[in-house]
């Protein structure tokens, strides 16, 4: 295992437009494809990338999750981030917000219910009062971002993050937290959409409220309704309508032979 030295940390001061995160992960992702990054390499600190690209440490931050989401990077407690010694790649990409067909965003969004409407049914049944200490205190921060005009993309994230954790089941947890790296893009559209009149953040706001009071109570059937609502809501607000058929309905019975 090597530590970059601090020349390693010039990557190029970027631009400003849009999704810088996608631009300094695609950085480093060049980096490591190219070898100058090697497996076993630690990157340098937030700090230092943020310096050299002329970002935030959020976008840092952000950066390294879509990494590690990816397989490329790992993340130890107290040592920083490392090049994984063997890349655990995942070939699925998702929309990046720029350029979308109805079509693909349909999929995600409904993908999106699928995923979420079991994650709020379990959640419902296992929740404890840790549980939902943090979903409130995210569901506040989304409050707070909302009265102030800002973006509550992140503490949306974290919310949906928190319910998979009240799952207590870690699989279902990576995987939310996986996948919520990629479902974040379609997360941004409610809170400043691909133009600003169409991002409707207090109606959102309102679908999470309903859906934290159903896992609070213990409601598993109406934290799955309502969750499936809130996918509903976000997707209509596109000119999006969702299949009906995620619903969850009783089959027909099939009809027994008379014996004779």
């Amino acid at each position: 295992m090597s530590i970059l030295p601090s020349h390693s940390t010039k990557l190029g001061r970027i631009a400003r437009p849009l999704h810088l995160s996608e631009k300094v992960s695609g950085d480093l992702r060049d980096r490591i494809a190219s070898g100058e990054l090697k497996p076993g390499d630690r990157l340098p600190t937030e700090k230092a990338l943020g310096d050299a690209c002329g970002v935030s440490r959020s976008v840092v931050r952000e950066a390294i999750a879509r990494l590690k989401a990816d397989g490329l990077i790992e993340t130890r407690q107290g040592s920083g981030a490392f090049v994984v010694e063997a890349p655990k790649v995942i070939n699925l990409r998702f929309w990046k917000g720029v350029g979308a067909e109805l079509d693909e965003l349909r999929d995600i969004f409904e993908l999106r219910a699928m995923v979420e409407g079991a994650v709020a049914e379990l959640a419902a049944q296992r929740r404890d009062r840790k549980d939902l200490k943090a979903m409130a205190q995210h569901l506040q921060t989304m409050d707070d971002a909302m009265a102030g005009g800002h973006d509550g993309t992140e503490a949306d994230d974290n919310f949906h993050i928190a319910m998979a954790s009240a799952t207590h089941n870690s699989y279902v947890a990576r995987l939310v937290e996986f996948l919520g790296l990629h479902f974040s893009d379609t997360r941004k559209l409610s809170w400043h959409g691909t133009r600003r009149e169409l991002a409707h953040p207090q109606e959102a706001q309102r679908e999470h409220h309903a859906l934290f009071e159903a896992i609070s109570l213990g409601n598993a059937e109406a934290a799955r309704r309502n969750a499936l609502d809130h996918l509903r809501g976000a997707a209509s607000r596109f000119g999006i309508k969702l299949a009906l058929d995620l619903e969850r309905k009783s089959l027909p019975q099939p009809k027994r032979r008379s014996k004779r």
